[in-house]
Parts: C-alpha cells; sequence; structure tokens
C-alpha cells in the first residue's frame, strides 16, 4: 500500500500499461483500484478514474467501467471523454434514451472553440445520430447530422451518412436547392452506392468511385508487401484458384444469389475459398456456402495486411470482389493486390474506378459496348450477370385482406428498398395510378418518415389516400410469398430492382422496367429480358408509363406474359445456374491466360477527377438524366472549357 501511494500518476499508467501488456489485465485493474483508494484528495484522481474504466471495460466489467465512469465525472463533470464512454456503455446495456442524454450533454457543454472541443462534441453528435439511425428515427438523426456539418462541412462519413438518410427518407428535393457550392461538396462526399440512387450519370459514378477509392486507401504507405501482380498462373496440372471476398456471405441478399453458384462450381476446374469479413452469423444459408466451398477463411478480426498475406499465401489467381462499395467492404485488401487477376462482381452494381480491379463481371444489356467507356475495369460477359437460387424456401400465399391490400382493384407493386425510389419515378407512379381507377400501389414499408413523405406527395398529385400501401418487413419466406399478390412489378430508376425483380419473376409476375444508361439502371432490363420478356423493357419515360396503364387494362396480355413466364422459368437464362456457373468459370479461365500471355488490362483513369466536378457542377434533381439529349455531348463540351484553362491528355473516353 505505501508504494502505491507515493507512486505518481504517470508511473501507476506505465505500471498498469506493462501489466495488461503481459496478459495481467486483473492485476493491472487492481493497481488502479489501490492506487485510487490510497489518493482520495489526489487532483487528477478522475484521470485515474477514466484510465481504470477503458481497463475494466477490455476486461469486460461493464458494471465496474460503469461506477468508475460515474466517480471520474462526479470528480470532473467538464471531463467529456468519459461522458462520451458511459453514453457507449449505456447504450450497450440497452439503455439507449439515457446514452443519448449522455451524449447530448457533451454537445450543450461544448462551448470553447477548440480542436479538442470541437472534436468531442463531433463525436457525441455522431453517437446520437447513429444510434437514432439504428433505431429508425431518421429524421431526428439527419437532424443531427446538420449540426455536425455546420461545425465541420467536410466530413466525408457524416455526408455519407446524411445522404443516405435523405434517400432512404425519400426527402425531396435531397440536396437544398439553390446553394450550388453546397450541393457539388456533398455529391464529392456522398457513397458511390447512394450516387447510383441519386442519378442516373455514368461519368460522375466513374469520376466519384475513383475520388472514393483514393480516400478509403491511405496509398502513401507501402502496399507492396503481398503484391502478386505479376505472379505467374501456371494451370497446368493444377486447378484455377478462386477466391470470393465478401461480407454478405449469410443472411443477406448476396448471400442467397450466390449460394448455388458455390454448389455448382466444378470442383475439378477450379478451387473455391470464401474470404468472409461480415458479422458473425449463425443463419442456415451461412452454413449452407461453408459446406459447398472448399475453405472457408474468415478474417474479420486481420488487418488488411494480414488478410492480404493470407491471400497471398493461399496462391489465389482470381479474387473475385463481391462487395464493392457496400457495407463492411474491405476495399484496401485488393489494393494490396494479392492476386494476380482481381474481379468486380455482383455486391456492387458499377465501376469501380481503381487501379487494382482489372475485370467487371455484367452482360451484353447492362454494359453494351457503347458504354464500356464508363467502366474503369474491362468487361466480361456472362448469359445473365445476376445468378439466382432455385432452392428458396416460399411460404403459403396470403389473403389479400391479411397482406393489407383491398379486396379489389388492380395492384401494383415494388418491393426495393425506399432510397431507390426517386422523384421522378413516383411522378410516374402517379401517373399511372391516375389513369387506372381503384388500383394500388404496394411498397415496402420503410419506416415512418417516407410513409408520411410519400403520403403527402400523392396527396398533392390528387391521389386519394390509402392508394399507396405499404408492405411491412417480414422474413423472407412469409415476403416472397405475398409477391402472387400483386398484378405488375413496377421497376424505379435509376438503381432499378435487382434481387426483388428475379424474386418476382421466379413467382410468376411480370416486371415492367425503364433502362437508362447507368449499370443500376440496367440491370432489371437484363433480368426481364433474361426471364424471356424483352417487351417488357422500355427506353423511354413516356412508353414506361403508357406501357403501364394499358397492361393494366389489357388482362389477356398480362396473362400472356404470366404464362410465359411459367413456361421459361426452369430454362430460361435467368435461372440457369448450370450454364451461368459454366460460362463463369470460362471466363475466369479467359482472364487467366490473358495475364499468362502478358495482357492483364490495366484501368485508365485520366481526367477522372474533371469528370467528377463536371458532374458535381449538374442540377441532378431538377432534369432527369434520361430527360438530356445529349449528355455526353453536354460533358465533352465542359472538358474543352476545363482544358482550355488547364490542358488534359487523352482519356481514352470523351476527350480525344
Amino acid at each position: 500500500m505505501s508504494e502505491t501511494l507515493v507512486m505518481t500518476l504517470a508511473n501507476l499508467v506505465t505500471e498498469a500499461q506493462r501489466l495488461t501488456a503481459a496478459g495481467e489485465g486483473a492485476a493491472a485493474s487492481g493497481l488502479y483500484a489501490g492506487w485510487i483508494a490510497a489518493n482520495p484528495a489526489n487532483p487528477q484522481l478522475y484521470i485515474a478514474h477514466f484510465n481504470h474504466a477503458c481497463l475494466q471495460g477490455d476486461l469486460g466489467d461493464a458494471s465496474g467501467a460503469r461506477e468508475s465512469l460515474q466517480a471520474c465525472l462526479a470528480l470532473n463533470p467538464d471531463f467529456l471523454p468519459a461522458s462520451i464512454n458511459l453514453g457507449g456503455l449505456l447504450e450497450r446495456a440497452g439503455q439507449v434514451p439515457l446514452a443519448i442524454e449522455q451524449w447530448q450533454g457533451v454537445a450543450q457543454r461544448v462551448v470553447a472553440v477548440t480542436g479538442a472541443a470541437i472534436a468531442y462534441k463531433l463525436t457525441a453528435l455522431k453517437q446520437i445520430a447513429r444510434v437514432l439511425s439504428e433505431h429508425h428515427k431518421p429524421a431526428l438523426a439527419e437532424a443531427t447530422l446538420r449540426q455536425c456539418l455546420e461545425l465541420q462541412p467536410e466530413q466525408r462519413d457524416v455526408i455519407e451518412q446524411f445522404m443516405a438518410l435523405r434517400l432512404a427518407q425519400c426527402a425531396w428535393p435531397v440536396l437544398p436547392p439553390g446553394d450550388a457550392a453546397e450541393r457539388r461538396r456533398l455529391l464529392r462526399g456522398t457513397s458511390p452506392l447512394s450516387m447510383l440512387a441519386y442519378t442516373d450519370d455514368p461519368w460522375l459514378h466513374l469520376g466519384l468511385a475513383h475520388h472514393y477509392a483514393r480516400c478509403l486507401v491511405d496509398e502513401s504507405r507501402d502496399l507492396s508487401a503481398h503484391d502478386r501482380r505479376d505472379a505467374p498462373i501456371l494451370l497446368e496440372g493444377r486447378r484455377l484458384r478462386v477466391g470470393y471476398l465478401s461480407s454478405d456471405l449469410r443472411d443477406h441478399a448476396i448471400g442467397t444469389l450466390m449460394a448455388e453458384v458455390f454448389e455448382l462450381h466444378d470442383r475439378g476446374r477450379v478451387e473455391v475459398t470464401a474470404y468472409y469479413c461480415g458479422p458473425p452469423s449463425t443463419a442456415p444459408l451461412q452454413a449452407r456456402i461453408k459446406a459447398a466451398v472448399e475453405h472457408w477463411v474468415d478474417i474479420r478480426e486481420m488487418t488488411d495486411d494480414a488478410a492480404a498475406a493470407r491471400i497471398a499465401a493461399d496462391g489465389i489467381d482470381i479474387l473475385v470482389d463481391v462487395n464493392g462499395y457496400t457495407r463492411d467492404a474491405r476495399t484496401a485488401i485488393f489494393a494490396r493486390r494479392p492476386a494476380p487477376v482481381q474481379v468486380n462482381w455482383l455486391g456492387y452494381p458499377g465501376t469501380l474506378g481503381t487501379p487494382w480491379h482489372h475485370y467487371i463481371i455484367a452482360d451484353a444489356w447492362i454494359i453494351p459496348p457503347e458504354a464500356e467507356p464508363h467502366y474503369s475495369e474491362r468487361v466480361l460477359r456472362l448469359p445473365c450477370y445476376q445468378p439466382n437460387d432455385r432452392k428458396r424456401v416460399i411460404a403459403a400465399t396470403p389473403s389479400r385482406a391479411a397482406a393489407g391490400l383491398p379486396g379489389q382493384g388492380f395492384v401494383f407493386c415494388c418491393f426495393n428498398a425506399s432510397q431507390k425510389l426517386s422523384r421522378f419515378t413516383l411522378e410516374r407512379w402517379m401517373q399511372i395510378l391516375l389513369a387506372v381507377p381503384g388500383s394500388v400501389l404496394w411498397l415496402l414499408d420503410s419506416g415512418e418518415e417516407m410513409r408520411a413523405n410519400l403520403a403527402a406527395f400523392a396527396a398533392a398529385r390528387g391521389v386519394a389516400e390509402g392508394r399507396i400501401v405499404f408492405a411491412p418487413k417480414l422474413n423472407n419466406p412469409e415476403h416472397l410469398a405475398r409477391y402472387r399478390l400483386a398484378d405488375l412489378f413496377l421497376d424505379s430508376v435509376p438503381y432499378g430492382a435487382h434481387t426483388t425483380a428475379s424474386d418476382a419473376l421466379w413467382l410468376g409476375v411480370p416486371v415492367l422496367t425503364l433502362s437508362g444508361r447507368g449499370f443500376a439502371s440496367r440491370v432489371c432490363g437484363s433480368l426481364v429480358r433474361a426471364a424471356g420478356l424483352p417487351g417488357m423493357v422500355c427506353a423511354t419515360p413516356d412508353e414506361y408509363v403508357r406501357r403501364a396503364i394499358a397492361l393494366a387494362q389489357d388482362p389477356v396480355e398480362l396473362a400472356r406474359h404470366r404464362r410465359t413466364l411459367a413456361a421459361r422459368r426452369d430454362r430460361c437464362d435467368l435461372f440457369n445456374m448450370e450454364k451461368l456457373v459454366k460460362r463463369l468459370e470460362a471466363l475466369f479461365h479467359q482472364a487467366a491466360r490473358t495475364h499468362q500471355a502478358g495482357r492483364t488490362p490495366v484501368p485508365r483513369l485520366d481526367n477522372l477527377d474533371s469528370y467528377l466536378e463536371i458532374g458535381a457542377s449538374l442540377d441532378h434533381e431538377a432534369e432527369e438524366m434520361l430527360a438530356l439529349p445529349d449528355p455526353d455531348g453536354l460533358y465533352r463540351a465542359r472538358l474543352a472549357r476545363r482544358h482550355a484553362v488547364r490542358p488534359m491528355p487523352p482519356d481514352g473516353r470523351l476527350w480525344p
């Protein structure tokens, strides 16, 4: 006790760190407790309580950590890190209102304009926004994020969340009108995934993807330790080694789409390894995928360097990025080039704009030859881009009343996520409802704010209350079963139906779509064509509206489409997984041979900052890109203007 009494706080911290590093965390905690008991009048006692709380948290002693933080704040209420950490403990204990109250106290207490004070306030506000969003309070979360942006306008993580929340609420306009500078700033900070839903501008998609990749990866670091870009792929006497890296090989749309792909891979031709980086899962779907692949490697706890080292040590020939720019992606692993050939497929519907993704897998409809300049990767094509799971479980069909639908009337449906529902799409849907008396529009419920915004939008256009019906989220078998109650699935633009479209087509529901210019806006057209209904793919918004109204008034034609889907379901390209997997393996071998010949494509990334700046300067909410007669001409003119000020090299795209 006497040694503890005379020990300075600095010595205490040093000794506690030594004990912790030696695996003696409990002894370090006891040391803190003894020092605190022996030094009740020390002016730095609050710091000892705080450090002790951090150690207790690491040791799993949540109640002890909470008591230590409360003791810290009792001594120094202005020690904001303790309030922030206490909020985290309260949240993890399920006391969310108390956690928010704690963080609000931090945000309100900070008045000094110092770097540390602003940082604490921002941390508290971000925690509040995150928790509100997770607990389905998007409007309150958005208001909190606005405060963050007022303090520091250039926060990319905050802008990403802000834009995603605006889109999910169907809060239009998504960006503040009138302030062009703020609009450009927000668009530059938007995630590429949200941008796919915001506008159908493939030049902007490419420029933003390239910018985003540079934000995600610290290119000033040495990334070469596991670089295998020049490694040979020797296929004589062995199989091609293919790795799939994804956070979604679980109870997720991507996991569902890919499950049968893994089961059908020819083990005589390819050796498959799955690298999983998503949250822990005990779902039967993940167990099914684990059983289908030869090797399952969990890289969640690995650093990017460690994961790249593992992939390199496994000698992977083709590494497939099944995330792209989606949640829990590990883009920086690909930046380390642990495989000689790296492929973008399925998880993200668009170009990644990086120097380290060599190929993108699509099909002839999604990326026709004339659209290839929109992509940094070289295009490889399947008969139909999207795989499907033919083993999905479907519950019994509910009654219309049980599903919340009226007893009579035509049912238009769209079960796309709410962030895909643009104002331009809703304008067209309102025209369709007004032209088809008694019809309803059946949408997936995404919360109170989304319902209120769409109800107000409909009312302002003369569509009576009750004609938009919101479907609650259900488990997948029950969700799939209710598709059978719909008469026609209406696709959204610019981010169209993907899994939702193939679900509808599998269950015999015709899908009407409008194909735009970008990847995400053309996937549904690919699926509909592959299912045998090419006439259901429209080229213009007017055609889309006319076709929807005509189909609702022509039950004979609609029945003919249903018969076509039923007759072709087992042999069409959309659900022919044997054909898809065989062709996929052929593409992988083709890419391997190209690499062996020294012709692996090198992405050309010239002038992409200029494409981003031009795209971000356009007001995409004032006029839909589909309505522009010559968007490429618009870009060429603005590139020429920029070139006159600062000469640009030829880029093989719009700039000759």
